[in-house]
């Protein structure tokens, strides 16, 4: 077993079993849901500490996703496994497309508007389905639909900033 690395991605959770021969089922946090099944190796976080599974085979079914680890041969392994996190590292992750980001490389950076006044920080982020919200959390906490060239006027990676069009009061 090995301990995390320092940019692990959560990208599901186990929520059950799938017939005898150990396959789980998944619920994906990746969009599509079934991406999840396109990587070789999955995280999985059992009682506090982190191992590395070797993945045979996947594929969405219905709302979820069914997967098949090399170890779990059967479904009192794959039982074993219910309710454990899963996990990649951000570096399995293809470049984002230029102008594109992927929601955790903004996790915890700095919010503030134009005029340069600190609105606090990135805390997560919300789909509404018409556009995707910031969570804002600073001397309170601000909803901020993520919306560039009308929010969200700049973001910097390497200055850990973002610069939005808001207003502080609201």
């Amino acid at each position: 077993m090995e301990e995390p690395g320092p940019k692990r991605l959560i990208v599901g959770r186990i929520s059950g079993v799938y017939g005898l021969k150990g396959f789980v089922r998944v619920f994906s946090e990746t969009e599509p849901r079934g991406a999840i099944a396109g990587f070789p190796q999955l995280w999985v976080e059992r009682a506090g500490r982190w191992e590395r599974l070797e993945l045979e085979s996947g594929r969405a079914h219905g709302r979820g996703v069914v997967l098949k680890f090399r170890e779990t041969a059967d479904r009192d392994a794959a039982q074993a496994l219910i309710g454990c996190a899963l996990a990649i590292e951000r570096d399995w992750l293809p470049p984002p497309d230029e102008g594109e980001f992927y929601w955790a490389d903004l996790q915890g950076l700095r919010v503030e508007t134009v005029e340069g006044q600190p609105l606090g920080r990135i805390e997560g982020f919300i789909e509404t389905g018409a556009n995707d919200v910031m969570v804002v959390q600073g001397d309170r906490e601000r909803l901020i639909p993520w919306v560039r060239g009308r929010y969200v006027t700049d973001v910097d990676l390497e200055a850990g900033r973002i610069r939005v069009d808001w207003d502080p009061d609201f």
